[in-house]
């Protein structure tokens, strides 16, 4: 197969940590490894857990904090749809990468990440993109070296083959060293849930507050699934379809109401 010509590519760099996040850092450096035009352009302050939410009920403030790097004083997808559609309108990127996330986006991760919404906002707009998340595991400092010695490898690999239209790449390092990486592997997102757990507790003043638990065990998922990959040393390749529509069921339903 031949690869991805990255000469002269201009790729578009986001993220939902913000731009002072170490892993936008990460990514940047990817970015750079493939080509010189890089543009950057990422929420003032961090948006995680934003979703592909837009900002409708003020203004937006596009700043420049750098050559080629703004920021934007909202959500990640914000970030993109300005960029897009402004900045970069008169040559749009061909790629853009978002993350690398500060804690892994897997399983039903997906439908809450601000990582993954930069790449959904772009593959709307008809740029193909890809989302990259490194996997945490407690107060250990996350191995962003895994993240920056395989991501271009990752991207080279994912750019040399045609995507179908409305399909975005979600991508998953493991909290590991890169020399005890167990591999790459291409499979589809597992079923984990954010939030099973509520921790109620009760502040000075006597109100009732409540902590998000966590998820549930990551032993109970399928081997062939992006959990199971990532929690057992592997990077994850899940191609994301963001056409949500049912077909069997659609069919069904129109029978039930012929």
């Amino acid at each position: 197969m031949a690869e991805f010509d990255f000469t002269g590519t201009r790729i578009l760099v986001s993220n939902d940590d913000g731009i002072h996040a170490t892993g936008l850092k990460v990514l940047e450096r990817i970015a750079r490894s493939l080509t010189d035009d890089v543009w950057v352009v990422a929420p003032e302050q961090e948006q995680s857990g934003a979703s592909h939410s837009l900002t409708m009920h003020r203004p937006l403030r596009l700043k420049q904090v750098g050559e080629q790097r703004y920021t934007v004083d909202g959500t990640p997808t914000d970030c993109v749809l300005l960029a897009l559609n402004h900045l970069l309108a008169d040559r749009r990127p061909a790629l853009v990468l978002s993350g690398v996330n500060h804690g892994s986006n897997i399983g039903e991760d997906i439908t809450y990440s601000g990582t993954i919404a930069c790449a959904m906002e772009a593959t709307l707009l008809g740029v193909r993109a890809i989302a990259m998340s490194q996997r945490i595991q407690g107060d250990a400092a996350p191995h962003w070296d895994t993240a920056e010695r395989f991501g271009p490898e990752v991207v080279r690999k994912a750019m040399a083959i045609d995507w179908p239209r409305h399909v975005l790449m979600n991508v998953n390092f493991p909290h590991c060293p890169p020399e005890q990486v167990r591999g790459i592997q291409v499979v589809p997102h597992g079923n984990r849930k954010i939030g099973d757990e509520l921790d109620e507790r009760v502040d000075p003043r006597g109100r009732r507050y409540f902590w998000i638990g966590p998820v549930r065990g990551e032993a109970e998922v399928p081997e062939d699934s992006d959990i199971h990959v990532v929690s057992h040393g592997g990077i994850s390749i899940t191609p994301i379809y963001l056409d949500l529509t049912h077909y069997a069921c659609l069919d069904r339903l129109r029978e039930a109401f012929s």
